[in-house]
């Protein structure tokens, strides 16, 4: 059985981080496995509260995972400080981590931030340059690239910065931009759209968590790259599209509508 791991915060309420993560994992038949860098007190209608797990109890659960169970791949989600930050990114690089998917979590669903703003500079330049992909959002790549993004031609812009500066590929997830959710992979000036209709929902909890677990799962599998997007996009436009209403706000998605 092939084995992921993700490095995440944890939701309580089951529809973001490490919860969806594993859910995701389960539903493409690997082994998950987690590393909690953070609590949260959330459910659909917000984020209440984060308690930081602390750089040396993350280091020391990564260290009780590489040393028994090595991961075939790894998903990186919520990473909240500098000194988890750089825990990560050391312990990634002793053990010679391999496909890594960075999912770059600065705010929820529901517009709490859930990164410290100096935190940025060492996730750019420390943690991003170490993944095989990193998937932004629109909000999240205009971060990263510094320029807001309001056109296919803008996301192709900023896919090149964010590119200059990491080995791996960049997928910015078009979802917040009117009409569709075309996504763009960028690699080395190579691009792939993914075209994908949108869905009317407003459950959308969790997407980027699952999107990039579900892009571990397939690199873990065996999947190329770009299978491993397609497959996810396929994943989660079903996930999506199955109509799961639970809560009072931006409800969770279906993880086991394919079981």
């Amino acid at each position: 059985m092939k084995k992921v791991l993700t490095i995440a915060g944890s939701d309580c309420s089951g529809g973001a981080g490490i919860q969806a993560d594993l859910k995701t994992m389960t539903a493409h038949r690997v082994y998950g496995m987690s590393v909690i860098t953070a609590l949260t007190a959330q459910n659909t209608t917000g984020v209440y509260g984060v308690h930081d797990a602390g750089a040396e109890f993350v280091g020391a659960q990564l260290d009780c995972v590489f040393k028994d169970i090595y991961p075939d791949a790894v998903k990186i989600g919520m990473v909240s400080n500098i000194e988890t930050i750089e825990v990560i990114a050391e312990k990634l690089t002793a053990y010679e981590a391999k496909n890594i998917v960075i999912d770059p979590v600065m705010v929820s669903t529901s517009g709490c931030a859930l990164m410290s703003p100096d935190a940025m500079g060492t996730l750019i330049e420390r943690l991003l340059p170490l993944g095989d992909i990193i998937t932004p959002n629109i909000p999240e790549a205009e971060k990263l690239c510094g320029f807001e993004i309001r056109s296919v031609d803008d996301m192709i812009k900023a896919a090149a910065v964010i590119g200059e500066n990491i080995r791996g590929s960049v997928l910015i997830k078009g979802g917040h931009l009117t009409g569709n959710a075309d996504d763009l992979l960028y690699n080395q000036g190579k691009l792939r759209w993914y075209k994908g209709e949108r869905i009317i929902t407003e459950n959308t909890h969790g997407t980027g968590c699952t999107l990039s677990s579900a892009i571990a799962s397939n690199l873990a599998l065996g999947c190329d790259m770009e299978q491993s997007v397609a497959n996810a996009k396929a994943y989660i436009t079903g996930a999506l599209s199955t109509g799961l209403d639970l809560g009072h706000g931006s409800g969770p998605l279906n993880h086991c509508f394919n079981l």
